[in-house]
């Protein structure tokens, strides 16, 4: 699936941002390891999901594009199908959760989408978005099982390979997979002695059992910080490629991943997402013994002021 990778590559130029990788001493000080940092909260949309989103939406037909497409999300991959539809010209409707964050909701709406909303606790978003398809005849862009998204998100690692050449190990947050298992294709085609791992919150595990246990498991709206990462389990295309292309997994903590968030801001002046900051929370808390040259994938930078001055300030904020 390189290759399928490296052809979204070709897309996706002039098209998505190549996003910043960068560094900390102070990080590297504190981790005993040279880190680097794949920003893709400086991607169009303020994540990766706008890499997946345009490579599967771009390779439409001309009768699907009119027709338009649906999808449902929680906030990243909304807003990144919403504002791909934009630049297309193809009509979209998004299933998103009552609870999704303001700032997502408010973007995928102002990107053009029209928005389903959903209560987590009593409805799925895959049934309710299925139900739309029939309805209308939409197509399909689920937010992360899907070849097309798959080999568009891959095309994150294959940058930071470009730039950094070599790497130890490789830590990618995990939801759905789409990313994990994009980034596991690209990191085994380019630099086959990387070590690749998933990164989850201790709330939401079902990665990390399916991938020890070697069963998919599920888990229900799950209460973590990490919206991104609420998926309920892995998918029918990511399952299979994460057993053979990822190494590990690891879990973290909830407040591993504020503490991650605070240094991002503190310490590299970055503006990072719960979601994103996983695989440095999985450094920082010691779930990952790092080797001399670790990638660090930082998916978003999608949260809201509330929320993010509830993580800065939490004596001030208390949850």
């Amino acid at each position: 699936m390189l290759e399928a990778i490296q052809e979204a590559r070709q897309r996706l130029q002039g098209h998505a941002h190549r996003t910043p990788v960068m560094t900390s001493r102070t990080i590297d000080q504190q981790v005993n390891a040279k880190v680097f940092f794949k920003c893709e909260n400086f991607q169009r949309g303020g994540a990766f999901k706008f890499r997946g989103a345009f490579n599967a939406m771009f390779q439409l037909s001309e009768e699907e594009k009119a027709r338009g497409v649906v999808t449902y999300s929680s906030g990243n991959h909304a807003q990144a199908v919403a504002l791909v539809g934009r630049i297309l010209g193809i009509p979209t409707v998004v299933v998103m959760p009552a609870d999704a964050p303001a700032a997502k909701r408010s973007a995928t709406e102002g990107y053009g989408a029209t928005v389903v909303e959903h209560d987590p606790g009593k409805t799925s978003r895959e049934a309710i978005a299925q139900a739309l398809q029939r309805e209308h005849g939409y197509t399909m862009i689920p937010p992360f099982d899907h070849p097309n998204v798959i080999a568009g998100q891959g095309t994150a690692a294959l940058e930071l390979f470009d730039e950094v050449a070599h790497l130890d190990q490789l830590l990618v947050p995990c939801g759905g997979g789409g990313l994990l298992s994009g980034s596991a294709l690209a990191a085994k085609g380019v630099c086959p002695g990387c070590a690749v791992i998933g990164v989850e919150p201790e709330e939401a595990d079902d990665a990390n059992r399916s991938f020890h246990g070697k069963t998919l498991h599920q888990v229900h709206n799950p209460l973590t910080i990490a919206d991104g990462l609420r998926t309920p389990s892995l998918g029918r295309i990511t399952f299979p490629l994460i057993l053979s292309h990822v190494d590990d997994m690891k879990t973290v903590s909830e407040e591993a991943i504020r503490e991650a968030v605070r240094v991002f801001f503190h310490r590299m002046k970055l503006v990072v997402e719960p979601s994103g900051a996983v695989g440095l929370a999985a450094l920082l808390s010691g779930r990952v013994i790092p080797g001399n040259r670790v990638g660090v994938m930082v998916s978003g930078g999608n949260i809201d002021g509330t929320a993010m001055c509830r993580i800065l300030c939490p004596l001030q904020h208390p949850e």
